[in-house]
């Protein structure tokens, strides 16, 4: 609950009934003889003693998930669920392709796929095989880097019939921008690498890259988007290449704990391959 904020958010995390997890949390804070939260306006926050038991409450949780990790990890048959995080655009327009594929090996092989740009945290099991854009730091992972892919300028051929071909990055203030709604220290750190580049006013701002993707598709205006992603469309016209391209790491991660369960490492193995299929199909080192 000091993980999810809610009483409600946390019974849907650990698969109980707000009910019954109320009572778990009723006679937890019976035996150790004092409320662990108060309501706020926020919803639930931690008391002091609630916070002192966390170091604990989370070794418990990770041997636990250790415990289930090895347990499942018997038998050599590629069956059961794995869990596999990804962001928007990778899972939602490069996976799904890959994960045909691993259906057809392995029929009994059931995939949940979370979208999310945000890190999941694979020690605590919020997934078993993840595709990161960032380097994984955390320890206790197997980590394969499977290359990279190119960012770039793309507009559609509508759009730039209407509105004419930008030549330079400063030509870019008179055209409709497509960008992001919050500037995150990995934006800023993206606009320091392109010289002369300034922070534009967009036309279109969010923080959904699947979002920014489709509005480059509709004619909106100019965006960021994959390069090989854009190469499948014939009506995305890549612009400025020589001044504004981005390269994007692309690593596979998982517990080490599940390399020897069949399910996960077949995931690990094929998903690796097919990012690597992908890549050198689109000529992206």
């Amino acid at each position: 609950m000091i993980r999810q904020g809610s009483l409600s958010a946390a019974a849907r995390a650990l698969g109980l009934t707000q009910p019954t997890l109320a009572r778990h949390v009723a006679a937890l804070e019976e035996a150790v003889g004092g409320s662990l939260f108060v309501r706020s306006p926020r919803g639930l926050d931690p008391t002091d003693a609630a916070l002192a038991l966390r170091p604990q409450a989370e070794a418990l949780d990770a041997a636990a998930a250790s415990l289930w990790r090895t347990a499942s990890g018997w038998g050599a048959e590629v069956r059961g669920t794995v869990r596999v995080t990804a962001s928007e655009v990778v899972g939602a327009r490069i996976l799904p392709a890959i994960l045909a594929g691993l259906r057809s090996r392995h029929p009994t092989l059931e995939v949940e796929l979370v979208l999310s740009n945000g890190i999941d945290n694979l020690l605590q099991r919020d997934a078993d095989v993840a595709v990161r854009m960032v380097e994984p730091d955390q320890q206790a992972l197997l980590v394969r880097r499977v290359g990279s892919i190119a960012l770039g300028l793309h507009a559609h051929r509508r759009y730039l019939e209407r509105h004419g071909t930008p030549h330079s990055l400063e030509e870019l203030d008179g055209h409709s921008l497509i960008g992001f709604d919050r500037e995150t220290p990995d934006i800023r750190a993206m606009i320091q690498r392109v010289p002369g580049l300034t922070l534009p006013r967009f036309a279109l701002r969010t923080d959904s890259h699947l979002a920014q993707l489709a509005a480059i598709e509709a004619g909106f205006g100019i965006g960021i988007c994959q390069v090989p992603l854009a190469r499948r469309n014939p009506d995305l016209v890549r612009l400025l290449a020589g001044r504004f391209e981005l390269p994007m790491g692309v690593w596979i991660a998982m517990h080490e704990d599940l390399r020897s369960t069949p399910r996960c490492r077949a995931v690990f193995d094929g998903l690796a391959a097919g990012l690597v299929d992908h890549l050198s199909a689109n000529h992206v080192t």
